[in-house]
C-alpha cells in the first residue's frame, strides 16, 4: 500500500510540474484494455481503500494495467472511423439484426464490419 500512495504521491507532484500544458490528459488503462482519458487541467485524485477516484470516475487499484499522460482523449468508445480502404477489406458485413449486407445495401444505420484483422461497428448516415 506504501507503494501506491507513494505513486500517487508522485503523480500529484508531476502534476503540478506540468505547468505548459504539454500533457493535456492523464489515461487510465484497466486490465480489460479499456482507456478512459480526464483531463489534467483540474484534475482532482483521491485513494479511499483499494478505489481511486480521478473526477467523476472511479477505478479499483487491482484493475488498473497503467496509466500515462497523454496530448489528445484516448477514452475508448467502441466506435472508430473506418476508411473506404477498411471497407474494400471487409470479409463480412452485417446490419444489428444479423443479416449479412453487401456494400451496396448499406442504408443509413449501424453495422459490424468483420476484416481479417478487426471488427469495428460503422454508422452510415
Amino acid at each position: 500500500m506504501k507503494k501506491i500512495v507513494l505513486l500517487f504521491m508522485a503523480l500529484a507532484g508531476a502534476l503540478s510540474m506540468m505547468a505548459d500544458n504539454a500533457y493535456t490528459y492523464l489515461t487510465f488503462e484497466t486490465t480489460d484494455g479499456a482507456k478512459a482519458s480526464i483531463p489534467v487541467e483540474s484534475l482532482k485524485l483521491t485513494i479511499s481503500g483499494n478505489t481511486l477516484t480521478a473526477d467523476s470516475q472511479t477505478f479499483i487499484l487491482s484493475n488498473l494495467s497503467r496509466m500515462y499522460f497523454s496530448t489528445t482523449d484516448e477514452t475508448i468508445s467502441g466506435i472508430e472511423e473506418i476508411t473506404s480502404a477498411t471497407l474494400d477489406e471487409a470479409t463480412a458485413i452485417y446490419d444489428l439484426q444479423g443479416h449479412k449486407v453487401s456494400k451496396e445495401q448499406m442504408k443509413k444505420g449501424v453495422y459490424v464490419v468483420k476484416t481479417k484483422h478487426k471488427t469495428y461497428k460503422m454508422i452510415v448516415r
